[in-house]
């Protein structure tokens, strides 16, 4: 039986940890610590617990069931697994998360010089657009040696950034916004979906498990507890790089307190501390780690939608990438507030799709508590994402008054008393465990 040595969990931890930096990952605990203030640290726990915690219970679940998100969403059917899917790849492909990629690299290397106008930002997204589409059609072994070079420097980078937060921060750390004073975590929680990377495991959750198999380790225990151990040094650089974040934006209160967005906040924070040069270094590393990430998200979305659909790749991605171009050009506080009643919606079905999968050996049949859960799960999740948006009218009385409803967690209460139900359900109906 192969079994893995340290170096090589070590570099496949590195390998993980990679999948997941990147724009996102970057830009929403600067803006999150600073409306936090002196609550930063309850902010900081709910934010680690979407942004970090969810991520590496995916893929645990993923390593668990041994394939993609087709296998964890099996017990849905065919038909509800399928939408699911194809909502979850728009929303890290064209729709926020390909874009977000365009829009921080111009916003932290072109707007300082040029400023945010329409014409530079359609100028630059042409151009990085096009050269992701020719990256996308072109691949060879370029994409993955910018990779290699890349990831590193970016480390490299953020090392920096990350001490030069904690042993010179621009100030104190400042006051709480109101929309943090009432509960912290829970708006930490929140702000964590920003960052996509639950979705993102979703999608490229199968890529750990198969780079474990790559290495020759069959054993479907042994995957798993590898997948574990890789998603946990992901998970504590992924921690680390996001409480030194959430640190430079409480203290940046002083220099970039009208900031709008996260990269308003790193690109003041960086010409305070280290000048011009500084945030031209930094803002060349981003750009290029947000080109790859753009080329990652294309290419997978390329390939899903091509197999899905009787359009060749080669379609897809022409038609995604000209798409991601005109999302792009909305701006990144457009993108961001757009982007929030969605996440908010689509969230909870991705968080109760990993927590059934890993408690599936609690219930006899899988299909008897996964379809009513996600089912009410998608009700409340649309409601709540509506209320998000401000189209408050159109939401019954009554949901606003379930607990959490104000702080877009009202699917919470009546998805686990689903659960509870169904379990009991699934019980008394008895037998089809070895089906399942």
């Amino acid at each position: 039986m192969t079994r893995l040595k340290g170096l090589d969990l070590l570099a496949l931890g590195f390998m993980t940890f990679a999948l997941f930096l990147g724009a996102g990952n970057i830009i929403f605990p600067p803006s999150a610590g600073l409306a936090a203030g002196q609550h930063i640290w309850a902010a900081a726990i709910g934010f680690l617990l979407t942004g970090v915690g969810l991520p590496l219970l995916t893929v645990v679940a993923l390593a668990r069931v041994g394939g993609g998100m087709d296998r964890l969403t099996a017990p849905l059917g065919r038909g509800a697994g399928i939408l699911l899917a194809v909502a979850v790849y728009l929303a890290i492909g064209p729709l926020f998360a390909t874009p977000r990629t365009a829009v921080v690299s111009f916003e932290m290397g072109v707007a300082p010089f040029t400023g945010d106008a329409a014409g530079p930002l359609f100028g630059y997204t042409l151009a990085f657009f096009a050269a992701t589409l020719f990256l996308v059609l072109n691949p060879g072994k370029l994409v993955s040696r910018v990779g290699k070079f890349i990831t590193p420097v970016l480390l490299a980078a953020l090392l920096v950034l990350g001490g030069a937060a904690l042993f010179a921060p621009a100030g104190e750390i400042g006051v709480t916004a109101e929309s943090y004073r009432a509960s912290p975590l829970l708006k930490g929680f929140l702000e964590g979906y920003l960052t996509m990377d639950t979705l993102g495991a979703l999608v490229f959750g199968i890529v750990i498990a198969t780079a474990i198999r790559d290495r020759g380790v069959s054993d479907a225990g042994l995957i798993t507890r590898y997948s574990m151990i890789a998603g946990a040094i992901a998970a504590l650089g992924l921690s680390l790089v996001y409480l030194a974040l959430f640190y430079l934006g409480a203290t940046s209160q002083g220099i970039a307190g009208e900031a709008q967005n996260g990269v308003q906040i790193l690109t003041t924070y960086v010409q305070h501390t280290f000048g011009t040069t500084g945030s031209l270094l930094l803002a060349v590393v981003i750009t290029l780690a947000c080109l790859t990430t753009a080329v990652g998200l294309t290419t997978a979305c390329g390939e899903f939608f091509s197999q899905l659909l009787p359009v060749s790749y080669r379609v897809v991605v022409v038609v995604f990438t000209a798409f991601s171009l005109l999302v792009a050009n909305q701006g990144l506080t457009q993108l961001i507030s757009v982007s929030v009643p969605v996440l908010v919606g689509l969230y909870p079905l991705a968080i109760m799709l990993v927590a059934l999968s890993l408690l599936d050996r609690f219930w006899l049949s899988s299909s008897r508590v996964f379809m009513p859960v996600m089912l009410v799960t998608l009700v409340f999740g649309v409601v709540d994402g509506l209320s998000a948006a401000g189209f408050t009218a159109w939401v019954p009385g009554l949901f606003t008054e379930l607990p959490l409803a104000a702080q877009s967690m009202g699917w919470l209460v009546p998805v686990l008393v689903t659960l509870l139900l169904a379990v009991v359900g699934d019980r008394l109906a008895g037998t089809p465990r070895t089906a399942a």
